[in-house]
């Protein structure tokens, strides 16, 4: 072909990721060439550059969520609704490919814990053919097995970038278990997880929505995507926070919580909101970040409550994400604070580790 792709590297865990110009190989059979619009600088992407994530294999094109133009395609692919693919498309992809074989994938249809999955960005080294593993680049190139969709020209690739990775996690989570009609639900946490959520419970019919965070422009942001009261842990202690709540619901504490900011004392402090008999749905730990100690009797079987562990999605949550986007285009687009040049990159990360940026996007 003798194109070249400008990408940016991680080398070494804590220090920039490197400029590479890479050459694009002659694609396999059922696999495409991508040209980036937009790639996402995910809160996880910070941890990996940290050196948290025992997934990733050095050296690494980081970057799972996607938005890009098919440039060659190799086969006749289809997306998941069965149209055809060509060049020129737009398109949106699942950052994970799995096997569909093995005991989670075939039996219990739990693809997400496929043990062959493999993830753009996140577990295929630079060095692993075809290169082009990651979306902090000019291109990507798309493997056999890849579930695609295609998408409007006119849609504004960064606001739909999240739905491959915090839109669909999230999606995975009220996939399992869904908030009642009327229930008063908690987000801990006004991050990209927490405004999904907020907009999943919104667009699920819960009653009341409240937010626990630290950041007076998230938690406002929360309230544009759908949040009825926001507690700003920077303000209230601990006891403040609880004493509101038990207010709100009677001295029960909420039906439905999420916790999406993956940190040891927020789950602490969840198990002591919830009702007797109430959920509990976890899915912001993206990597290990710490215990908790409970009390096997008070926290939880003396509650007799639910609690669910979300590990990443599959292609039915990043469906779900996508139409929940498409359904909410402009609050969405709320959620993109920073966009960056591909060579902005480590500013890019800078910004999203100090909590700068609620959404930071790359636009190469």
């Amino acid at each position: 072909m003798g194109m070249k792709c400008l990408a940016y590297i991680l080398k070494d865990f804590n220090k920039p990721l490197v400029p590479e110009k890479i050459e694009i190989p002659e694609l396999r059979q059922n696999e495409m060439l991508v040209k980036i619009k937009a790639a996402g600088v995910c809160g996880s992407d910070v941890h990996m550059w940290k050196g948290q994530d025992p997934r990733l294999k050095l050296p690494m094109i980081l970057g799972h969520e996607g938005v890009g133009e098919i440039v060659e395609i190799n086969g006749d692919l289809k997306t998941v609704e069965g149209e055809s693919l060509s060049i020129g498309d737009a398109i949106l992809w699942n950052r994970g490919i799995s096997c569909g074989h093995c005991y989670y994938c075939a039996v219990l249809n739990e693809p997400s814990l496929c043990t062959d999955r493999k993830v753009y960005g996140i577990n295929i080294s630079r060095n692993e053919f075809p290169y082009l593993n990651g979306c902090y680049a000019e291109y990507i190139i798309l493997r056999e097995g890849t579930d695609i969709f295609k998408i409007s020209k006119e849609a504004d690739p960064a606001v739909l970038v999240a739905a491959s990775c915090s839109g669909a996690t999230t999606a995975h989570g009220f996939d399992m278990i869904r908030p009642d009609t009327s229930d008063i639900v908690l987000v801990q946490g006004p991050g990209p997880i927490g405004l999904f959520s907020v907009a999943f419970a919104k667009a699920s019919g819960a009653k009341e929505i409240i937010v626990i965070g630290g950041s007076e422009t998230r938690l406002n942001m929360c309230k544009e995507f759908g949040a009825t009261v926001i507690l700003n842990r920077s303000k209230l202690s601990i006891e403040e926070r609880k004493n509101i709540i038990m207010k709100l619901t009677g001295n029960r504490g909420v039906d439905f919580a999420i916790e999406a900011v993956g940190y040891p004392e927020a789950l602490r402090e969840g198990l002591d909101l919830i009702r007797p008999a109430g959920t509990y749905v976890s899915i912001g730990f993206g990597q290990p970040m710490g215990t908790i100690e409970f009390d096997g009797y008070t926290d939880l079987v003396h509650k007799n409550i639910k609690i669910q562990g979300v590990w990443v999605s599959a292609t039915r949550h990043t469906h779900q994400a996508l139409n929940l986007i498409l359904g909410n285009l402009n609050t969405f687009e709320k959620m993109i604070t920073h966009r960056f040049k591909l060579n902005e990159v480590n500013e890019a990360l800078r910004v999203m580790e100090n909590k700068e940026a609620v959404k930071a996007v790359l636009i190469p």
